[in-house]
């Protein structure tokens, strides 16, 4: 499904600028550039899932088995985002938010990008496989999967619906991290999968707002432009209600106590109103809060889960 009134384009269909021949930069130069390919923005709220789902038992995993599938986990999302960035290397340099990266500015050339997710993915996909057992491994290995060929190959370039897809591998770190503590998928891990991927959908939306021309230039079918902007805010609403119980489940199972309960009421209540304020008034400035206010929330909500996780278990 095309954007309305716009031929959906190749994400291959013009190449940006290469690098240029016999102008070699310094390591550290160079290091920045790699690391610019894995979205470390985005990497480290990411990890800030993983925690909660290896603290959550009565008995923690080894100290090295806790790094190696965090190290794992970052290697994977950060072939990830190296990989995603090779793809759509021509569609990011239509982007104002993406024209920055080191493959649309030619600081990197696409088999440099290529290489280096490949080898960083292979490795994190052995040191889970070497820390936390063959199902965190192959959880990892199917969320790059998912994530490179059902999300940003097939679906995102089609459906408005991209979105919705691509939580799935978004959320799928606590799978990583429950996996590897108990060798199984359990409640604790879908509960945590289950907040990540209801957060990201009201997210994701409201950078699809301020964003839609951007999205639109690059041939991505986003929710506003097919729904129009004032009906992704309501659908932006309606999940960010469903959010507030959801994330209250930890409470509701057991393991978490009431500093966690308030930060869950709270922060959900908060999420609610900044969305309610942006269908009110329409404006893109209203849905750049929504998302700001987003990053925060998730990351006090991982914060103030695994602080108290850590406390029991001191305790």
């Amino acid at each position: 499904m095309g954007v309305a009134g716009q031929v959906p384009v190749s994400v291959h269909a013009e190449e940006p600028t290469r690098i240029s021949e016999g102008n070699p930069v310094g390591f550290a130069a160079s290091a920045r550039r790699y690391l610019a390919l894995t979205r470390p923005g985005v990497l480290g709220l990411v990890l800030l899932t993983v925690p909660p789902a290896l603290l959550y038992g009565p008995e923690w995993p080894h100290a090295l088995a806790i790094a190696g599938v965090l190290l794992g986990t970052t290697l994977i999302g950060g072939g990830c985002g190296a990989l995603n960035a090779w793809y759509e290397r021509s569609a990011d340099a239509r982007m104002e938010r993406t024209r920055g990266r080191p493959l649309a500015t030619g600081e990197l050339s696409p088999a440099q990008a290529l290489s280096f997710g490949v080898t960083i993915s292979v490795l994190g996909t052995f040191v889970l496989l070497a820390s936390g057992g063959w199902l965190a491994a192959g959880v990892g290995a199917l969320s790059l999967f998912y994530y490179l060929v059902i999300y940003t190959a097939w679906v995102k370039p089609r459906s408005a619906l991209s979105t919705v897809v691509g939580a799935v591998a978004g959320a799928s770190p606590p799978l990583i991290g429950d996996a590897a503590v108990d060798g199984a998928i359990g409640f604790w891990g879908l509960a945590l999968f289950a907040i990540v991927f209801v957060w990201q959908l009201p997210h994701v939306w409201a950078i699809a707002l301020f964003r839609r021309d951007e999205y639109a230039l690059a041939g991505f079918p986003m929710l506003p432009a097919v729904v129009g902007a004032r009906s992704t805010r309501i659908h932006s609403l309606l999940w960010a209600l469903a959010l507030v119980p959801v994330t209250l489940v930890p409470w509701f199972a057991g393991p978490l106590g009431p500093v966690y309960a308030t930060t869950a009421l709270v922060g959900g209540l908060g999420f609610v109103l900044a969305i309610s304020r942006a269908i009110k008034t329409g404006k893109d400035r209203d849905d750049r809060r929504v998302f700001r206010f987003s990053i925060v929330y998730m990351a006090l909500l991982l914060g103030v889960m695994t602080i108290e996780l850590l406390l029991r278990g001191f305790a």
